[in-house]
């Protein structure tokens, strides 16, 4: 079934409107398959980001060239999931009526970027960021995304 660009320059690109659980839970769901291609790669290509001079490696690594023109691409993609997932979710939060309903909606993307800020920076500053952090910051992305995926995609209207 084909979407056409009206719908998704509604779903995507505005926060105005509301919508349905189901639309909402059709919507999350393709900006998550949208993304989640991205973090694999990405997965694959984040160990080549560890390049240490002092440490003898070479100066140029073609890889690590890769790696790092990759992450570009893949900041840039996932600026645009969050934005798009903010406005499809403030519709969701205003048709559920509540009263902030895009502060509400960027709340969990708020909460990834600076948990992936937490495990970005946690290995490179070690001595004074204990692993603790980086688990309790999990904990509430896990809470956060619990409460949202419940409010806004299993909750009864």
């Amino acid at each position: 079934m084909a979407i056409d660009s009206a719908r998704i320059r509604f779903l995507y690109r505005t926060e105005l409107g509301d919508i349905d659980r189901a639309t909402w839970l059709k919507g999350a769901g393709a900006l998550a398959a949208i993304i989640a291609p991205f973090f694999l790669i990405w997965m694959l290509l984040s160990p080549y980001t560890d390049h240490d001079l002092s440490r003898g490696d070479p100066f140029f690594v073609p890889m690590t060239a890769v790696a790092y023109v990759y992450v570009l691409i893949y900041a840039f993609v996932i600026l645009l999931v969050a934005v798009s997932y903010v406005n499809l979710s403030a519709k969701r939060f205003r048709a559920l009526g509540h009263r902030a309903p895009v502060a509400l909606a960027g709340l969990a993307p708020l909460v990834a970027l600076i948990v992936g800020a937490v495990h970005w920076l946690q290995p490179r500053v070690a001595e004074v960021m204990s692993l603790y952090w980086v688990w309790g910051a999990d904990a509430v992305l896990v809470a956060v995304a619990a409460w949202t995926i419940y409010e806004l995609g299993l909750k009864q209207d």
